[in-house]
């Protein structure tokens, strides 16, 4: 299961991440409302636990965002405000479920629980694209009888692509969740793992191509062969 934290708190932050990591999820964690909105977007995630009061944006505000772009990912939104008033406010903006600070670590996974089984797909298998195929599980991609395993970064970074076809992802987004917010990545790290996947896809004779967008980031596409 993949969950995104979005509470400028950094150390309850990195509580609730080291929490939802013990239970074997795949977990982003970032600190104001910008990246999460971002990150929600494209990350494809079955949870998102979601502060109110954010920096550069809030909590309703972003989930209001993702509900306009029909985007039905399952939201907790966690608060210090226990009004009545302000619950409504986050269920009205399309938020599914409202827990008030302090929560016990038990019922904050409950409800996690709770709400990725009421997707019906707890967990999502595989992303696919044209004639391409990844497995989450396993980190293989596939084309017809062809596959190739992908080492854990080319997996982060290829995931990122597909689950953003045709869509431009920059540079900067993909240092940040697959290097990580402290580390010193630059572009030509990333230039190196689309080098290696666009060695795989020529390996699997894949229709799909890396395009780079100059000065920007990288999109899929997909030509026929």
């Amino acid at each position: 299961m993949r969950i995104l934290i979005v509470e400028d708190g950094v150390r309850l932050a990195e509580a609730l991440g080291q929490i939802m990591t013990e239970q074997k999820y795949t977990v982003d964690v970032v600190h104001d409302g910008a990246d999460g909105l971002d990150y929600a977007v494209s990350g494809g995630y079955d949870v998102i636990v979601l502060d109110v009061m954010l920096p550069k944006r809030s909590g309703f505000e972003v989930v209001r965002e993702l509900r306009g772009r029909n985007i039905p990912t399952p939201v907790i939104l966690l608060t210090a405000k226990g009004e009545v008033s302000d619950k409504i406010t986050g269920l009205d903006c399309g938020a599914d479920d409202y827990m008030t600070k302090p929560f016990s670590p038990e019922e904050l996974l409950a409800r996690v629980r709770a709400l990725s089984r009421r997707q019906g797909d707890v967990v999502l298998e595989e992303l696919s694209f044209a004639d391409l195929t990844l497995n989450l599980s396993t980190h293989t991609l596939n084309r017809g009888s062809k596959s190739v395993h992908l080492g854990y970064k080319e997996f982060e970074v290829l995931r990122i692509l597909l689950s953003n076809p045709r869509t431009v992802v920059p540079k900067e987004m993909l240092i940040t969740k697959v290097w990580g917010m402290e580390s010193n990545a630059e572009d030509n790290n990333v230039e190196a793992y689309i080098s290696f996947l666009r060695k795989k896809l020529f390996f699997l004779a894949s229709q799909v191509n890396i395009r780079a967008v100059r000065k920007v980031g990288y999109r899929l596409e997909a030509e026929d062969k």
